[in-house]
């Protein structure tokens, strides 16, 4: 185990085997709810969004939970030019996010 990046939890959450709360690192191992926003944003493409709740789905059959993991998860990517946060077809701020949102992978 790398001591830099203790494991997670499976919500992410801080506890005393895990250590600190991945969302909160500034830099580190890509988290498994980013992953697989990344990997659908890739099978999409640029031109094709989704739904975080897509995401969620594919994490668990028990998905409700996770959506405010993947929510964060994509205002992380969306900050680093990842991906792009959609409200109303139009990207947005990951800083501002409300509501209900598409993500969609970065246009170069």
């Amino acid at each position: 185990m790398n001591s830099l990046h203790p494991p997670a939890d499976e919500a992410g959450v801080e506890t005393p085997e895990t250590g600190p709360n991945p969302a909160s690192l500034p830099v580190g191992p890509v988290s498994r709810y980013e992953a697989t926003i990344l990997r659908i944003a890739a099978e999409r493409g640029e031109d094709k969004s989704f739904c975080p709740s897509e995401v969620a789905r594919a994490l668990s059959e028990d998905w409700r939970p996770l959506l405010n993991h993947v929510r964060a998860a994509a205002r992380r990517l969306a900050e680093a030019g990842r991906i792009d946060i959609l409200r109303h077809g139009k990207p947005i701020d990951p800083a501002v996010i409300k509501g209900v949102i598409r993500l969609r992978l970065k246009k170069p």
